[in-house]
């Protein structure tokens, strides 16, 4: 009893530490990863064989960590390596794109194409959030639109404000299409040994009709403070998408190798490649195509994070091993009443408030082995719950100015240019939206899996 109650003191105070976010997360859950295996592991329970499927350093050394022959779950618990692996690998091919000038040329030829109009514009970079999320941490993708929708904003003289808390939401959205899209995505979809196409094919259309749904409302929302500019544009003085190029022949290598980890992710499924393969070989391309920047792009490779990663599924790990995750499942269905509605609503409703309010990583990696645990005792099919917890994790986020990073981000890009968004003001739109977005996702999982 006490290893189980010093397991959930851990991971508490780790959970109130991450919301305070006075300390850098990183050295918060490291910091809780060494007390659960010195007091959980070591002192309390003695177990080193727990301790050492926790670690799972094992995993990286079988032949189903790099190439597996079935899409069967993975039954590991504890350190996820795959996904710290393959995040690892995006980092350095984005990286790679941003040092080229890949995305602001992205940025600049879209609003060219659309003849800089505002409320085109607005639309066609929900729609290129939407897009990018699916593939490209929304991080990045919201810091790039973020500041071209500031530059533009001072161009053609609109609020760049309802554009930004657009592209945020569409971020989001986008992220739960696939598995690439959001780090609570690549943690479900490695744990229980999904593919990019199941996600697709499951969130992405849920996430598509979504989106619909998102512009019409965005649209209906901010429609007159958009309203194009009479002023006549001298096209003349606006800069070409050109001038963001920084090298044409690296430029053409990095898009060419951003195909095809869209094309490998898509196809690994069929091909056994695992996520963590991809995301090496990825990263060794990019480092191989620009090769004397290499040092340059690792020494942009957000490292925080990866170590961010690695404590928390320590902490996680410590939970799972001392059995506080199974009374939590069995909780949910006490509560439901082994109502199969009742449990899916839980799921992505409590998911999308809790990810509200705080970071969705560390949610989404608790609830995986909740979900697990659900599936074997309830007889749910384990996919069903895995798409409520990721809608609800992924698009939950949306709701509130520091539900996700890319909403930190986003409203601290705006900010910087003198453009602060207030939370009375975000949450006017972003929550509302959030709220009909769960709303539809839950109606349409309740007829399409029940």
């Amino acid at each position: 009893m006490a290893a189980e109650i010093t397991a959930m003191l851990i991971f508490l105070v780790m959970f109130g530490l991450i919301l305070w976010d006075k300390i850098e997360h990183y050295i918060v859950t490291l910091s809780c990863a060494a007390l659960t295996i010195v007091l959980v592991f070591g002192i309390e329970m003695r177990n080193g064989a727990a301790l050492l499927r926790t670690l799972n350093l094992s995993s990286v050394f079988t032949t189903d960590f790099w190439h597996v022959s079935s899409e069967s779950g993975s039954s590991s618990t504890g350190v996820n390596w795959s996904t710290i692996i393959f995040i690892a690998g995006m980092m350095i091919m984005v990286a790679g794109m941003a040092r080229v000038g890949f995305f602001q040329w992205l940025c600049m030829k879209l609003a060219k194409l659309v003849k800089y109009r505002p409320m085109r514009i607005f639309v066609v970079f929900m729609l290129m959030s939407f897009g990018l999320s699916m593939f490209i941490d929304s991080i990045t993708v919201i810091l790039f639109l973020a500041t071209v929708t500031v530059e533009l904003s001072e161009m053609l003289e609109f609020d760049p404000v309802p554009m930004i808390i657009s592209e945020i939401f569409c971020a989001n959205l986008g992220g739960s299409a696939t598995m690439s899209g959001d780090p609570p995505n690549i943690i479900i979809g490695t744990s229980l040994g999904l593919t990019f196409f199941k996600f697709l094919s499951n969130t992405g259309v849920i996430a598509v009709l979504s989106l619909g749904i998102t512009v019409v409302f965005f649209f209906l929302s901010f429609r007159k403070e958009l309203r194009s500019n009479k002023k006549k544009i001298d096209y003349s003085k606006l800069p070409s998408p050109e001038s963001a190029i920084k090298d044409k022949g690296e430029f053409i290598k990095s898009a060419l190798i951003f195909a095809l980890a869209v094309v490998l992710l898509i196809t690994h499924g069929s091909t056994g490649l695992t996520v963590a393969f991809i995301g090496v070989f990825i990263a060794a391309l990019t480092l191989l195509s620009q090769i004397k920047y290499a040092k340059e792009i690792l020494k942009n490779v957000d490292y925080k994070t990866l170590l961010f990663f690695v404590g928390l599924f320590i902490v996680v790990g410590g939970l799972e091993e001392t059995g506080i995750l199974e009374t939590v499942a069995g909780f949910i269905a006490k509560v439901s009443g082994g109502n199969r509605y009742a449990m899916v609503a839980i799921i992505i409703w409590i998911s999308g408030v809790a990810s509200a309010f705080i970071d969705n990583i560390p949610f989404s990696a608790t609830m995986v082995p909740v979900i697990k645990a659900l599936a074997h005792s309830q007889g749910i099919p384990v996919t069903t719950l895995a798409w409520a917890l990721s809608l609800g994790t992924d698009i939950g986020g949306s709701a509130t100015p520091i539900g996700a990073s890319a909403n930190v981000v986003g409203t601290s890009a705006a900010a910087k240019a003198g453009h602060p968004i207030g939370w009375g003001q975000y949450c006017r739109y972003a929550a509302v939206a959030t709220v009909i977005v769960l709303a539809f996702s839950t109606v349409f999982i309740f007829v399409r899996y029940m």
